[in-house]
């Protein structure tokens, strides 16, 4: 988004390499849009399945509730990053950042090798954009004494798996509650093997009273999760079995952290998962950051000087992502599940209406087989971030 500006810009990414860590991310249709109107409709159309609804279930199989959900895409997010690599910017991999300077001309970022811990020269610009994720070093050097992320409760092991299509191929499935086991399930590649079937991902979620330290790289261990998850075989699509056939399964909690008074520091301030973590139940974790980046975009482009232009920025995009972050704890989309879980007592019903009646009721689909000229180019924005998150460009 900066590019499409002309605002210089360099990433300098944690990962040692640029490369799919085993799973996808789930896209809203305003997330979509911004991807969109940079011109990747084609290339997010390639990686990704367009979702059609948002379909609920419990733990037995039987549906609850389900919602149009508009151009919702989900794929391999490493495929955006094509476009930035082929000319319009330049990707650094490697680069761990250990913190941050900023004075009256610009910013320096400090980096270590991510794979030796040699130090590595200091980059400076304009500004500085630390996307280094939910433990990002910038947002800790600003705020020493925030502590570590808060735990939900809920552990998460998630993974993809070559699968058959079910129901209308192009559903969003949640399935179960927290304190029994709950599935989230959802294709993100069409026809991976030529003969049909999609690259499903899938995440268990289980109320769980310690976690391991988030890695999003951290490997899962089967016999930890799947006993719980066992006996989900439903007619129109094998759970079990799903969660079997994965190659790779990662685990890490389902983490947040409370919203901050203010991200921008003179010349340097935060986006996506570094300025507001929140927990993954709305599929809003990248969608914002991408919101994040247009919004950073417009002012920087709009804005004589860069702090007026950042401080602009947090004052459109803080309050409204901190709303998120509470939403996504407190009213999240799953809510629906919680409801019917105790009004049942985690047993099957004979009929739906006598448990909830939603305001509408669609039937779910069947199955189917620098300097401070914003215009110098020697004095070009600075972004930074951390193994598989989002980073400015």
């Amino acid at each position: 988004m900066l590019h499409e500006r002309g605002i210089g810009a360099r990433v300098y990414e944690a990962a040692p390499e640029i490369k799919p860590i085993g799973v996808g991310i789930s896209l809203l249709p305003h997330a979509s849009k911004e991807l969109g109107l940079l011109g990747l409709t084609d290339a997010l159309s390639d990686v990704a399945v367009t979702t059609r609804e948002s379909c609920f279930f419990n733990r037995f199989g039987q549906f609850v509730y389900s919602e149009p959900v508009g151009r919702h895409a989900a794929g391999a997010p490493v495929a955006y990053l094509d476009r930035v690599a082929d000319g319009a910017g330049r990707v650094l991999p490697g680069h761990r950042c250990t913190g941050v300077d900023s004075d009256a001309r610009g910013a320096v970022a400090h980096f270590v090798d991510s794979s030796t811990g040699r130090a590595l020269p200091p980059a400076r610009g304009a500004a500085v954009i630390g996307c280094d994720g939910i433990h990002s070093v910038v947002r800790q050097q600003f705020f020493p004494d925030e502590g570590p992320p808060v735990y939900s409760g809920v552990n998460m092991w998630r993974g993809t798996t070559v699968w058959e299509p079910f129901l209308s191929g192009s559903t969003y499935l949640r399935a179960g509650w927290l304190t029994v086991g709950k599935m989230v399930i959802y294709p993100i590649r069409h026809n991976v093997d030529g003969q049909g079937r999609q690259l499903v991902n899938w995440v268990a979620e289980v109320q769980t009273d310690s976690y391991s330290e988030q890695d999003w790289n951290r490997t899962g261990r089967l016999e930890d999760f799947y006993g719980i998850f066992a006996a989900w075989t439903f007619d129109w699509l094998d759970v079990a079995g799903l969660i079997r056939g994965a190659e790779q399964i990662l685990e890490y909690p389902m983490v947040d952290r409370d919203p901050l008074p203010r991200w921008t520091h003179g010349r340097v301030t935060l986006l996506g998962d570094a300025a507001h973590p929140m927990y993954p139940r709305g599929s809003n974790g990248a969608g914002q950051a991408i919101l994040d980046a247009r919004a950073l975009a417009d002012c920087l482009q709009s804005m004589e000087s860069f702090p007026a232009a950042l401080q602009a920025y947090e004052s459109q995009r803080l309050a409204a992502t901190a709303a998120v972050v509470h939403a996504s704890r407190s009213a999240p989309p799953d809510v629906i599940l919680k409801a019917v879980h105790e009004r049942t007592g985690d047993r099957p019903f004979e009929q739906i209406t006598d448990v909830i009646t939603p305001p509408r009721w669609p039937s779910c689909p069947t199955a189917t087989s620098a300097s401070p000229d914003m215009t110098a180019s020697r004095w070009p924005a600075v972004g930074i971030s951390s193994v598989g998150r989002g980073v400015v460009g």
